[in-house]
């Protein structure tokens, strides 16, 4: 029943999130509405026994593709309105 609940809550969370990386306007907080939403992936993962998936997931592509995409959001020039 525990699990249940903790899973439950851990896939709003997602939904929720992924809500977020598609709603916003400015691409820095789509790109913070992504990361939350891989960690709660790699944490759902975790949850279900596949411990090296979550661990490739939070290391791989929560850390490292997301700070990629910020790092070009942040070098590419916006355009002037």
């Amino acid at each position: 029943m525990e699990t249940e609940m903790l899973e439950l809550g851990l896939l709003i969370l997602a939904v929720i999130f992924a809500v977020v990386a598609v709603e916003q306007a400015r691409l820095v907080r789509s790109v913070m509405g992504l990361l939350g939403l891989t960690a709660v992936v790699g944490v759902i993962f975790f949850v279900l026994g596949a411990y090296q998936v979550a661990i490739m997931q939070l290391l791989v592509y929560a850390g490292g593709v997301i700070a990629l995409f910020i790092f070009v959001i942040l070098l590419t020039r916006g355009v002037e309105e």
